[in-house]
């Protein structure tokens, strides 16, 4: 018997028990009732560990950006801060809100101060949100529609919401969308809007009133509520062109002729140049009637110059230099508006914006093409002797004193044609004239500049009074710089490639137009370094020197 119990107490192998089995020493658990599961989700908490506090899983259901319950401000771990330490950002009042909401712009948005709310409310809750969003977009629309940059179409949009109070907010400007995105916290979803921008017209009297518009807003002794804002806006786009259809269609006379007089035209050329810019005003003008596309419309305005310079040609021989009428016929159709816009945007870090622009140009110039090579080729045909190269311009430089008047005369009528308001059109003429005496002191003189180079120096100091200007005046600086690169236009290279194409010289036709291409990016690179210049020396808000100034960053490409 003793031997049998010894048996009994000896360990049993792991074959002899099941591997289930409960080990020895362990209490057994009570039975599980039938109705209730026996089955747990591998997240429940394990017996005998304590149930969390309430205080814990009321944080857990809290939002991702609560302060967890371990925080201290004192053990804080330190922040990330520049070398030199965040800069203050002083927006003075003397300061013009372009250059404010510019370096608003180009700051990191966590570095942005509060915005204090130039316009107050009767409301303690501010305006209502979708109300200046509303507004903001009506506003950068007309600018964009206007032709101005996308950067101060930002700038603008930017001063606005700031102006009723509304921070966290972000424009963005293409070339045919705008939109503003506003979110009220980091807790709360934003609020966004947009708007198309369809139809453009060229009004620079209208871009001035805008400016004004939010020049005012964005001033803390200027009380201008949504509602006289939304009144402000309307009168705005209800005014009526400054100048009218007549004065349009001589002003277009008055620009080809001063063009034609530019490369060595005479009295005849003038008139002749003049009236063939009329007609082909009017036949723009007939083709945006019906409905036509604009590329159309500039194949219809540069035929009716060039059927004058042919038909001049071949009765005058080589009498008269008809090369000229066709000159100064593209001097008024070449898109040197568009052409500084898209430089300046690509230049400013809005290459979507200035891709669409520059596409925009090079479709404009391929209608101004078409429309000429084709009366060209016919002029060709019927051996227009004084077409050719051999025979075009006089010595520029001998007659200095006529230049000089027809530079400053192409320039008013250049602004006339931008609907330009009244009392600038006095400063654009003289920056015009300031312009072409400068490319002919650098170009046509003993330092013999090459054009190129000779144009960009020229169209950097039309950028910097025209900076100037605008400065002075809290205005738009388009206005002051559109209308003054006019005589700078590369009319003349652009018509010998158009000629040497039309005669088969392909490798003179494409060094020509090459040289007018150029000339044109010369134009304007040049406005915007002069521009650039102009915010360098002038002070900067937020930064002692202009050498703090912001701006893009990259390194070497990368």
């Amino acid at each position: 018997m003793a031997d049998q119990e010894a048996e009994d107490r000896k360990p049993q192998s792991d074959e002899a028990r099941s591997a289930f089995a409960q080990p020895t020493g362990v209490m057994p658990q009570p039975p599980v009732p039938e109705d209730e599961s026996q089955t747990t989700s591998e997240f429940a908490i394990p017996n005998g560990l304590a149930n969390p506090s309430p205080s814990t899983t009321q944080e857990t259901e809290k939002s991702a950006f609560t302060t967890p319950h371990t925080y201290s401000s004192r053990n804080a771990p330190p922040a990330f801060t520049p070398p030199h330490g965040i800069p203050l950002v002083k927006l003075t009042k003397e300061t013009p809100w372009q250059d404010q909401m510019r370096t608003m712009l180009r700051m990191p948005v966590a570095e942005r101060p509060t915005p204090e709310p130039t316009q107050k409310h009767e409301d303690e809750t501010g305006p209502a949100v979708p109300r200046v969003l509303d507004l903001t977009l009506r506003i950068g629309e007309l600018l964009l529609a206007g032709g101005e940059g996308a950067e101060d179409v930002e700038a603008a949009m930017f001063a606005v919401c700031r102006s009723y109070g509304l921070d966290r907010c972000e424009p963005t400007v293409t070339f045919t969308l705008l939109s503003i995105s506003h979110q009220p916290s980091l807790v709360e979803d934003p609020i966004t809007a947009s708007r198309t921008v369809r139809r453009r017209g060229t009004d620079y009297t209208r871009l001035a009133a805008v400016f004004h518009l939010v020049d005012d807003i964005s001033d803390t002794d200027t009380d201008v509520s949504l509602e006289e804002a939304y009144r402000r806006l309307a009168a705005i786009r209800r005014n009526r062109h400054p100048y009218p259809g007549w004065a349009l269609t001589a002003a277009s006379g008055l620009l080809a002729g001063s063009a034609s007089v530019l490369v060595g035209g005479g009295a005849l050329v003038f008139l002749v140049a003049a009236f063939g810019a009329m007609l082909g005003d009017r036949l723009a003008w007939l083709c945006a009637g019906r409905g036509l596309p604009e590329f159309y419309q500039f194949v219809g305005a540069a035929m009716p110059p060039a059927a004058m310079g042919v038909t001049l040609s071949l009765v005058h021989s080589q009498e008269v230099n008809a090369s000229a009428v066709i000159t100064g016929g593209l001097f008024a159709l070449i898109p040197g508006r568009a052409l500084v816009a898209g430089v300046q945007d690509g230049l400013t870090g809005y290459y979507i914006t200035a891709a669409a622009r520059l596409l925009e140009v090079c479709y404009l110039v391929v209608g101004i093409v078409c429309g000429v090579l084709l009366v060209l080729s016919l002029g060709v045909m019927l051996d227009a002797t004084s077409l050719q190269p051999e025979t075009t311009f006089v010595a520029t430089d001998s007659r200095p004193v006529i230049q000089i008047l027809a530079s400053m005369a192409l320039s008013l009528a250049f602004a006339i044609l931008l609907q330009q308001e009244r009392n600038t059109v006095l400063m654009v003429t003289l920056n015009g004239g300031i312009a072409w005496v400068m490319y002919g002191a650098l170009a046509q003189t003993s330092l013999a500049l090459s054009p190129v180079a000779a144009t960009a120096v020229a169209a950097g100091l039309v950028g910097l009074f025209g900076q100037l200007f605008s400065r002075y005046r809290f205005v738009s600086s388009l206005p002051y710089v559109t209308a003054a690169i006019g005589p700078l236009l590369p009319g003349s290279a652009t018509y010998f490639g158009l000629l040497a194409l039309a005669q088969n010289d392909m490798n003179t036709g494409i060094n020509s137009l090459t040289k007018a291409a150029a000339t044109a990016l010369a134009i304007a690179i040049g406005v915007n370094l002069g521009s650039e210049v102009s915010r360098m020396i002038l002070k900067i808000p937020g930064a002692t020197t202009a050498a703090n100034r912001r701006a893009a960053k990259r390194t070497r490409g990368f």
